[in-house]
């Protein structure tokens, strides 16, 4: 598959690596601009390219989100249709500001599905540092494998990036429907805490 980054920090730079790894190529974009990831580029070998977030957007199979919540609605809309968008982010209020919104009734990734009205959004890898993702991926009969939750809407969608996550070496707990990714938002007992699939069901639940 070809993987569009909106955003190349931290952890979608970590997530790039990972799905170039697994055979994937990359679209890697951020907010200043294709020609400063260059070096970034480099290090990831033949399939991975720098654009705009527009055209990573355009080119990817699968999109994933990787900005603070605050600039979500820069993530271009038309070229996310009827594709799987993985959002990895978290709101922080103090960083991000405060969205009247997001008072408990609705979830950070929830607004990033109504901006993008025509994807099909994946709320995942948002509970993991990006040094351990980087880390401690293990193979699937590996009784300490970590497991990660996602939410989503579409069971397609969901399907696809389990399949994703397994082959970067995690298991999946699949929460339900995308307004259940309050389940593992900052805060929760399931934030940035390493588990099995079965500690973090009980942590879910």
């Amino acid at each position: 598959m070809v993987i569009g980054f909106i955003g190349s920090g931290r952890i979608g730079a970590t997530l790039a690596r990972l799905s170039v790894n697994a055979g994937h190529s990359v679209v890697l974009s951020n907010s200043r601009g294709p020609e400063t990831l260059s070096a970034l580029v480099a290090g990831m070998g033949p399939h991975a390219t720098a654009a705009t977030s527009a055209e990573a957007a355009a080119r990817g199979d699968i999109i994933v989100v990787s900005i603070p919540f605050g600039h979500y609605r820069d993530v271009p809309a038309e070229p996310t249709a009827g594709k799987v968008v993985i959002d990895v982010g978290n709101y922080y209020p103090k960083r991000d500001g405060t969205y009247a919104q997001l008072d408990g009734t609705t979830t950070s990734s929830e607004l990033v599905a109504a901006h993008l009205p025509d994807a099909r959004v994946v709320k995942a890898f948002n509970v993991i540092h990006f040094q351990d993702l980087a880390d401690e991926g293990l193979p699937a009969d590996h009784p300490e494998r970590r497991a990660l939750p996602i939410a989503g809407d579409d069971a397609d969608a969901k399907k696809t990036v389990t399949e994703l996550i397994d082959s970067f070496g995690f298991d999946v707990v699949d929460t339900g429907p995308l307004a259940e990714g309050r389940r593992f938002q900052p805060g929760t007992p399931a934030y940035l805490t390493r588990f099995t699939a079965a500690q973090l069901r009980e942590a879910l639940s």
